[in-house]
């Protein structure tokens, strides 16, 4: 089994972040970049199947030179081969466009991509993937086991779950269930030394797909001062919440 997991480069929730350029452009100065949560989750998931299956597991990001140092991670915690398309990602589209193009060059039985990255939760890429390979696609995906050809799955739907059964080929959006937290890989020394020798291929890219341009950027409005209410004052409160919080 051929698994490809795409790996989005995306900052850490610690970060604290900028834009340049008249609020244009995403200031990357300071930032720390990791794996993509939902993508790591898929990516554990992979090596499990490369572990139990003998299955060969790749992962691709469509992103520039700086991308390679998470590409590197993906390899230490046990991927076997890196594929990095040289292109600065402008949106979902042309992200989605780039693997697919690479997908349909580069047969795999499945694909996993994270169901939504934590930078723009744009939630796009897994499913425009699909289309332009006309490969069945589960999102939200919360469990998954492969038998030969076969494919039991199970997705988050509004107040639980749905069941699949459906056949490899597969492109799935992955997120926490795939598999927990603890289960989440932390690279060791031998891997980050093996990372070293596997193969990272970049692919050189003269096709642009952007189907969007980002005006500006602007960030939530500071939290405003708490206003306190005593308890025999109902009348008031009603009132804020009626007319200044617009709660009700």
């Amino acid at each position: 089994m051929k698994i490809l997991v795409c790996i989005s480069h995306v900052p850490d929730t610690t970060s604290k972040i900028n834009f340049s350029e008249n609020n244009s452009k995403f200031d990357k100065t300071g930032v720390q970049f990791i794996i993509n949560p939902n993508d790591e989750f898929g990516l554990t998931r992979a090596i499990w199947f490369k572990e139990k299956n003998n299955a060969t597991v790749d992962v691709i990001n469509v992103g520039l030179q700086d991308t390679e140092s998470t590409l590197r991670k993906a390899l230490a915690i046990g991927a076997d081969k890196a594929i990095r398309i040289n292109q600065d990602p402008k949106d979902g589209y042309s992200v989605a466009k780039h693997i697919s193009n690479y997908v349909n060059n580069n047969s795999y039985d499945l694909i996993i991509a994270g169901r939504e990255s934590i930078d723009y939760n744009g939630g796009m890429v897994p499913g425009m993937i699909s289309a332009f390979t006309n490969i069945n696609f589960i999102d939200k995906c919360i469990e998954l086991n492969i038998s030969d050809d076969s494919v039991e799955a199970s997705r988050e739907i509004e107040g639980g779950k749905e069941n699949i059964l459906t056949k490899l080929p597969l492109i799935i959006g992955g997120q926490k269930g795939l598999v927990e937290e603890n289960d989440l890989r932390i690279p060791n020394m031998r891997g980050i030394m093996m990372a070293r020798k596997k193969e990272l291929e970049v692919i050189e890219i003269s096709d642009e797909f952007e189907a969007t341009n980002s005006k500006s950027f602007e960030k939530p409005l500071p939290k405003g001062e708490v206003t306190l209410v005593s308890e025999d004052e109902i009348e008031k409160l009603i009132d804020l919440l009626h007319n200044e919080a617009k709660a009700i």
